[in-house]
């Protein structure tokens, strides 16, 4: 019965909790024993929050008791560690931060909370949310669990992992080039980007604050549409969120393709490095679509050769300014000895920010710096409007945009730690949605070599139910249901 409470969607869990068929704290129970037995391999969490989920889970039973239940009562939720929880250790996987207890709450966080969710604890990822694969991480590297050989994507890698595992129903991820995306293929999860404004970014610990957004993973589209309805809307802490109302991403979601344009660029269906068995996946997805009343055609995203480069440039420029309040002198890391504060400072990032931050940072700043900016960071931003422009003339010609969400599987742990552009490279087919701020959605959609392929959704700006439509009548029509792994 445990591992079976483990397995179940949102609407499931809710119908169970609202007829007194089990109770907010044995679901809570459920997840925690299932942890308990299955992390140690994994490794997707950072830390555990007993004094948050054992107050939560009776509040949450409580209002079950009463009938006045929020959407999300009693549903174990996870946490990336780059969202500040009040009182909870908050660390954005780097060592620089070790021992930060957030003041305040994240407000996408915070409306979870609202709506009933039980935060059980805080996943792993890369370090400042800035890698592929999870192994940037200042901690430890988490391990797929379709395959503990194997990367689970990054940098939410915790987080997809997480959900694989049937250690949480739902968690939250960030998104700055495909952070949610990619783990969420690589873990054969649901994971969905919003629209750059849809989510407040209040209490995120930022990367790149023009491409960073909030999102959701879930073992369903129906699971991770509702949970971002709930975290969207605008928030008066983050001039940059939307006033759009958060259910609008619910309408019409279950409409169907039948009459849609999905179109396939043909610079995303041909990209190179695309393995043979993802591409057949993908194949395999578009024929359902079309069963199902799509027609698919050819579209074509020019500037896309140029988007890691841009992208490549703007986020490593806006990391630089972001990570400079790092200092430890008062917050974090804070034992480092040194003669005077500028030998502080120099010797408290060099110990506390890992090679790839470093890397960024470092690059970063070169690109704003005098005599280059033009020729860099200008010219990125350049770029990124072409970028966007090229998305803008796609849509004057379909309704949503299908490809793979990764050219390739998971891989094995270590396999391209020592050619950072290798791992650059598995951002390709995601970051282009990042850079035009589009929201995209990425849903399993079977399997090469054992290992899940994801099919990735890209709608225009605030299309978020367009990518959820598509998304939801696939999986629908295909059968292919996200499966909690069989770890060990």
């Amino acid at each position: 019965m445990t591992d079976d409470l483990t397995q179940l969607t949102i609407k499931e869990a809710s119908r169970l909790l609202r007829l007194g068929s089990i109770s907010a704290a044995d679901l809570v129970t459920a997840h925690v024993q299932r942890i308990e037995r299955l992390d140690q391999h994994v490794k997707a969490f950072l830390r555990f929050t007993p004094e948050v989920w054992e107050k939560q889970a009776d509040e949450a039973d409580r209002r079950l008791r009463q009938g006045d239940a929020p959407p999300l009562c009693g549903i174990p939720l996870a946490v990336k560690d780059v969202l500040c929880v009040r009182g909870v250790e908050t660390t954005a996987g780097s060592q620089i931060l070790k021992g930060f207890r957030p003041p305040y709450t994240a407000t996408a966080v915070a409306r979870l909370f609202e709506a009933g969710a039980v935060m059980l604890g805080v996943t792993n990822c890369d370090e400042f949310a800035m890698g592929s694969s999870t192994e940037n991480s200042g901690y430890f590297p988490t391990r797929n669990p379709w395959d503990l050989e194997r990367v689970p994507g990054g940098s939410s890698g915790g987080s997809a992992a997480a959900v694989a595992a049937g250690e949480a129903m739902i968690a939250l991820g960030s998104d700055t080039g495909g952070s949610i995306r990619q783990p969420a293929a690589l873990c054969g999860v649901v994971g969905m980007k919003p629209t750059y404004g849809r989510v407040s970014r209040y209490g995120l610990i930022a990367f790149a604050s023009s491409l960073d957004q909030i999102g959701p993973f879930a073992r369903s589209v129906d699971d991770a549409a509702i949970t971002l309805s709930l975290m969207s809307g605008l928030d008066p802490l983050d001039a940059t969120s939307s006033d759009r109302a958060g259910m609008e991403v619910l309408n019409n979601f279950g409409a169907g393709v039948k009459g849609m344009r999905l179109g396939v660029p043909r610079e995303y269906y041909d990209v190179k490095g695309i393995e043979p068995g993802v591409k057949s996946a993908i194949d395999a997805a578009l024929a359902v679509l079309r069963t199902q009343g799509a027609e698919v055609v050819e579209v074509s995203l020019p500037h896309t050769d140029y988007g890691l480069a841009a992208y490549y440039i703007i986020a490593p420029a806006e990391c630089s300014s972001n990570l400079a309040r790092f200092d430890g002198v008062r917050y974090g890391m804070s034992e480092v000895d040194a003669p005077n504060i500028t030998e502080q400072y120099l010797e408290t990032r060099r110990k506390g920010f890992g090679s790839e931050v470093r890397r960024r940072v470092m690059l970063g700043t070169y690109a704003l710096s005098s005599g280059y900016y033009d020729a860099y960071y200008l010219k990125a931003q350049k770029v990124r409007t072409l970028i966007k422009r090229d998305f803008d003339e796609a849509f004057k010609q379909c309704d949503a945009i299908v490809s793979a969400t990764s050219p390739t599987v998971a891989f094995p742990i270590g396999s391209k730690t020592q050619n950072p552009l290798s791992m650059y490279l598995c951002d390709v087919l995601t970051l282009g949605g990042n850079l035009a701020g589009l929201p995209g959605i990425s849903v399993p959609c079977g399997t090469s070599h054992g290992l899940p392929v994801g099919l990735q959704v890209l709608g225009p700006q605030w299309g978020e139910n367009v990518v959820l439509r598509v998304a939801r009548s696939y999986e629908e029509a295909s059968g292919v249901k996200t499966q909690v792994a069989d770890v060990v």
